[in-house]
């Protein structure tokens, strides 16, 4: 596991221990609200450790095929392909082109909007 995600994964745990102490800290009344309040928050934080890598796929396939779109324009009758480095540490948005006809050379563009 890349040491972001075990940073992201501590503080998230941290944050929801210290939702719970509190909750169970306050008065009777209340306690039962703050602990639903806490409950959800944690529901929350799993889905987005679940789904964020869903979304990223999906955003990626976007712009890929936008820029595939741009490329053809552009490049009209060459052939090309499109990759993207994995890992935490690289930006998942940077499109990685390779052209057939310049082996060797790959060129980064970064699709926004």
């Amino acid at each position: 596991m890349h040491p972001i995600t075990v940073i992201e994964i501590l503080m998230s745990a941290g944050l929801i221990f210290l939702l719970f102490v509190t909750a169970f800290l306050l008065p009777a009344g209340i306690r039962k609200w703050s602990i639903i309040a806490a409950s959800s928050t944690t529901v929350l934080i799993l889905l987005f450790f679940v789904l964020r890598p869903f979304w990223i796929d999906y955003q990626v396939s976007r712009k890929t095929e936008n820029l595939n779109h741009y490329l053809e324009g552009k490049y009209p009758g060459q052939e090309w392909e499109i990759s993207r480095r994995t890992g935490r540490q690289y930006n998942p948005y940077h499109l990685m082109v390779e052209f057939e006809n310049e082996k060797g050379w790959t060129y980064t563009y970064s699709v926004v909007d």
